[in-house]
């Protein structure tokens, strides 16, 4: 059965499906594409206002396919080259991703798999997941973004132990860490990671996507760059329709409704 990405919906969430079943869910060239793509469509979509990555049969995704590693190493490098290429641009369409994106971990996050999930706004995981960056057991360094964040999201020593020792950690460890927002029992991440998606949906997208570009801009700003994008963000929300939608809704004490 080839390798595919599953794309549904359910509410206002877009749920893409990680399915490889003979490769613990290892992602390729043709699922990063997939990926782009529906994200694509789905950010004109104003029906939908977060999205839900995801793996198959209570498996988020073991990394790359380590034969076609092999393979390719009897290629060009260039090939090698492009196939990341595809990955890393997957990556930057989530972090770039004006809605909210969820990863809903089960089983385990390996090697890219670990990058794909870092990659987006919120980790929803079982307890008993476990994430791990095995490039080094082969000899290999990460791709896909894991080191930058992993850099950015703890200190470089323990960053260093990640990535140079290849250890699996579990769930609750980088749940204490801050790297994963909410723990669920086994079989239930998907589950609470649409109740999050719910509760993301019913606020204004544009304040979502407001928020999303200034915490990405923050690290690479200084104070007084950042205060002047905050002001410039604030202005244009509060011009917006939705925001005298939700100031009104607060002063009547009832529920908005944004566009």
């Amino acid at each position: 059965m080839p390798a595919e990405l599953l794309s549904t919906s359910q509410g206002q969430t877009l749920i893409l499906t990680l399915r490889n079943p003979e490769r613990r869910n290892a992602i390729d060239p043709a699922m990063y594409a997939a990926g782009v793509e529906a994200l694509g469509g789905a950010e004109s979509n104003a029906d939908i206002r977060s999205v839900i990555i995801t793996g198959a049969d209570g498996m988020f995704c073991a990394g790359g396919n380590l034969q076609r590693l092999l393979a390719n190493r009897q290629e060009a490098p260039e090939v090698q080259a492009q196939s990341i290429e595809g990955l890393h641009n997957w990556i930057e369409t989530i972090r770039t991703y004006p809605k909210p994106v969820i990863a809903a971990v089960e089983g385990a996050a390996a090697g890219a798999g670990f990058s794909l999930a870092l990659a987006c706004d919120f980790i929803v995981s079982a307890r008993n997941a476990v994430f791990v960056m095995a490039y080094s057991n082969v000899a290999l360094s990460p791709d896909g973004g894991g080191s930058w964040s992993l850099a950015h999201a703890l200190p470089r020593q323990l960053a260093t132990e990640i990535l140079m020792c290849g250890d699996r950690m579990g769930a609750e460890r980088l749940h204490a860490l801050g790297m994963v927002n909410r723990l669920t029992e086994s079989g239930h991440a998907l589950e609470a990671a649409l109740a999050l998606a719910e509760q993301l949906n019913a606020r204004a997208p544009n304040a979502l996507a407001s928020i999303k570009e200034l915490l990405a801009e923050a690290p690479h700003n200084s104070l007084t760059q950042q205060l002047g994008q905050e002001r410039n963000h604030f202005v244009k929300n509060l011009h917006h329709t939705n925001g005298g939608a939700g100031i009104s809704a607060f002063l009547d004490k009832r529920v908005p409704r944004y566009e």
